[in-house]
């Protein structure tokens, strides 16, 4: 009995660390300076730091949303797709800080490459952060009320899976992004450092 309790005890603290980590604290600050000090053209620099400002905008109001959803109840019936889909943007916004953090300091992307990676994830994270505005619209008290509860629970899974899709875009266009650097490496012998950079495959998160 004292053997499962104990088992019990681990698998629930395993749970509350996972559940505790499913929304990534992000700091844009290095990644600031690595653009600073990677391109060299203020104004493109000025234009990539504005769009990650403004990522990280998206990140915050659907952070604030997240953390006023815990003291909710009883939303909708499907609420986990509600949390599920809103974490997603956390994903995007990690997905896109970590491994664009990596890209400006390689030295195997121009500066217009990377203004042009950056304005895509720009863009992934505006399409996310506009359909959390759409979710909220649904489940928040005033709105959608004319729906049916199976009515706001299908637009809820439709926009889980619009996001979702978002989410695995995101992860696609690093990964080319990164393929991009390996297969310049390779051309020139230096894959080693390219790959000391990102990781191998079955190494990175993203």
């Amino acid at each position: 009995m004292k053997r499962w309790i104990w088992l019990m005890c681990l698998v629930l603290a395993c749970f509350t660390q996972r559940a505790a980590a499913q929304w990534t604290v992000i700091d844009p600050s290095n990644l600031v300076q690595n653009i600073k000090s990677a391109v060299q053209s203020s104004t493109t620099a000025s234009n990539m730091i504005k769009s990650l400002q403004e990522s990280v905008k998206i990140y915050n109001q659907s952070k604030a949303y997240y953390d006023a959803l815990k003291s909710v109840h009883n939303i909708i019936k499907d609420a986990r797709k509600v949390k599920l889909t809103i974490e997603m943007v956390s994903e995007i916004t990690d997905i896109y800080m970590s491994g664009f953090n990596r890209m400006v300091t390689d030295r195997n992307f121009t500066s217009g490459e990377l203004a042009a990676i950056s304005a895509g994830y720009a863009r992934l994270l505006e399409e996310g952060g506009a359909l959390v505005t759409e979710l909220k619209n649904i489940v928040t008290s005033g709105n959608g009320l004319s729906l049916s509860d199976k009515e706001r629970m299908d637009v809820v899974d439709q926009i889980y899976t619009r996001m979702l899709r978002y989410r695995n875009l995101t992860r696609y266009y690093t990964d080319k992004a990164i393929s991009v650097s390996f297969l310049r490496s390779q051309s020139k012998g230096d894959a080693a450092r390219v790959q000391a950079l990102y990781g191998k495959p079955s190494e990175r998160y993203w």
